[in-house]
């Protein structure tokens, strides 16, 4: 199952329109009291972290309250409340003992926001509050869950809990990390400010008539591959007005893949690695083509220049 869809369910959403809630809990909240007890501490849980586990447990297995047992306390940051981070997740329905869901384990972590406005509370529980590199193990109610609704897919009744292992990877960084290089004069300057923010300098010449793409800062993570999930953040510029006509800057980070924007932005991401940054001009056939966007301000005939910070992929 891909981390998209495992993504969606989680959330609770039913459509794949649907994008993840960006996290609006206060900055200030702190994490709710999840402690170990005799539900969380009775399931068994082997392997490696990063690899799939192996999970069995006596079902039915019921708690009041979610519990959470630490299998693996890693040694990195902790997650905090609004952080964006990635994890990988194996799911059970607590009453069948059922595996319901899974990520892949395999191409980068499924990217999340530790937020109740973005998650259902029982994967919050599990993941907040937590050193990066830790591997752990909940139970928790139906309430917890999916209430009185069940999940979307039907996998998780009305009445049953879940079971959680989360291996909590990292949190993801609001601009790209990696490497400053040196770069093609005659691509469009760039400069950044504190936040990282690009601000675009457009050249004073005739846009060119091919896809041209620079790397400003080479990440050493995992490669993007054509059909992953990315999380970016990212500022379009319309060579011809120099003006920004759409950006991630001054809010959430975005989540889409690769096959679901134009395809000059799938060409700057694919090939490329985690926290690189890239600048990417691209040409009417590679954008939005002879009938441009008139919502955006873009002719048929404009070519456009993208400065993209590659954050997180997963597949």
């Amino acid at each position: 199952m891909s981390a998209a869809v495992v993504t969606l369910a989680l959330t609770g959403c039913s459509s794949e329109e649907a994008p993840q809630a960006a996290s609006t809990t206060p900055a200030a909240e702190v994490c709710k009291d999840t402690v170990s007890g005799a539900a969380s501490e009775a399931v068994s849980v082997a392997g490696e972290m990063g690899t799939v586990p192996d999970v069995s447990f006596d079902a039915p297995l019921t708690v009041k309250k979610t519990e959470r047992t630490m299998i693996t306390e890693g040694t990195g940051d902790e997650t905090a409340h609004g952080d964006r981070v990635g994890i990988e997740v194996s799911l059970f329905n607590a009453k069948t003992g059922e595996k319901v869901q899974e990520t892949s384990y395999a191409g980068g972590p499924m990217q999340v926001v530790v937020s109740d406005q973005a998650l259902i509370p029982a994967l919050v529980r599990a993941i907040e509050c937590v050193p990066t590199g830790s591997r752990v193990v909940s139970v928790s109610p139906p309430s917890d869950a999916w209430g009185d609704q069940g999940s979307s897919d039907g996998k998780i009744g009305a009445d049953e809990g879940i079971v959680i292992v989360a291996d909590v990877v990292s949190i993801t960084p609001e601009k790209a990390t990696g490497e400053e290089q040196e770069v093609d004069a005659n691509l469009p300057k760039v400069t950044l400010d504190d936040s990282g923010a690009p601000t675009v300098a457009i050249p004073d010449r005739a846009a060119p008539d091919e896809f041209q793409l620079g790397v400003l800062k080479k990440g050493d993570g995992t490669v993007v591959e054509d059909g992953d999930s990315v999380t970016v953040q990212y500022q379009g510029v319309n060579w011809r007005t120099g003006e920004v006509f759409d950006q991630s800057w001054g809010d959430a980070p975005a989540q889409f893949g690769t096959g679901q924007v134009i395809a000059g932005f799938t060409k700057a991401l694919v090939g490329q690695t985690v926290g690189s940054q890239v600048i990417a001009v691209i040409p009417p056939e590679d954008g939005y083509g002879a009938q441009g966007s008139e919502s955006a301000g873009i002719k048929g005939d404009d070519t456009l220049v993208f400065v993209v910070d590659i954050l997180a992929t997963s597949r």
